[in-house]
C-alpha cells in the first residue's frame, strides 16, 4: 500500500494567509465599483421639449402647446409624439417641478374618452377650475398619487389638452398659465 501524499501546511489555513486572500477579494471589489457606471441622481439629461415640439407641429399640422417662460428650476424630462390610446397619436411634454413632482402635458386630437381615462389612469372627476379664462376638469386618483386637469374639446378636429402627473393641482395650474403655441 502506498501512503497518502503529506498535507501542505498551506492548504491547512493561516491567519496571514486569510488576510491576504481578503486583501485580494477587496482589491478586485473596490476595482469592480469603481469601474461600474452609475446613474447621475443630480438629473438626466437636458430634454429639448422645444425642438421637439417644432418638429412634431411641422409634422402633425396641430397647433400644439408647450410650457414656455417657466423658471429655470422646473426641468424638461421628455418629449416625444407616439400613438396611444385607441390609437391616437399624442404629444407628450414632461416637467419637473422644483419640488420634485412631475407634470405632465399630453394633447391629442379628437380625444376619445378611452384616451381620457387612460390618461388620467381612470381617476374620479372631483370638480372644475378656471385657468386663465379656460375650465380645466379635475381627476384626482386616491391610492396612487396622480391628479390631472383636462381642457377637453370636442368639436371635431380640436385638441384636448390634459396635465397629468404626480404635481399639486397649484403646480399644473402654474403650468397650465404657461402654456403657448409652440412658435419658430
Amino acid at each position: 500500500m502506498s501512503e497518502a501524499p503529506a498535507k501542505s501546511r498551506y492548504s491547512m489555513g493561516s491567519a496571514p494567509n486569510m488576510v491576504r486572500s481578503l486583501l485580494v477579494i477587496g482589491a478586485l471589489m473596490a476595482l469592480i465599483w469603481f469601474m461600474t457606471p452609475r446613474v447621475n441622481t443630480l438629473g438626466g439629461p437636458v430634454v429639448d421639449v422645444h425642438g421637439t415640439a417644432l418638429t412634431v407641429a411641422k409634422d402633425s399640422g396641430w397647433p400644439i402647446s408647450e410650457a414656455v417662460d417657466l423658471p429655470q428650476d422646473w426641468k424638461t424630462t421628455s418629449a416625444r409624439y407616439v400613438k396611444g390610446t385607441d390609437g391616437l397619436l399624442t404629444w407628450h411634454a414632461g416637467y419637473q417641478a422644483p419640488s420634485g413632482n412631475y407634470v405632465a402635458v399630453e394633447q391629442t386630437r379628437d380625444a376619445t374618452r378611452g384616451w381620457v381615462e387612460a390618461q388620467t389612469n381612470r381617476a374620479r372627476r372631483t370638480g372644475e377650475l378656471q385657468i386663465g379664462g379656460t375650465t380645466w376638469i379635475k381627476y384626482e386618483r386616491g391610492g396612487k398619487v396622480q391628479n390631472s386637469l383636462v381642457d377637453r374639446r370636442t368639436d371635431p378636429g380640436e385638441l384636448t389638452t390634459l396635465l397629468t402627473g404626480t404635481a399639486t393641482f397649484e403646480e399644473m395650474t402654474f403650468v397650465a398659465e404657461h402654456l403657448g403655441p409652440v412658435k419658430p
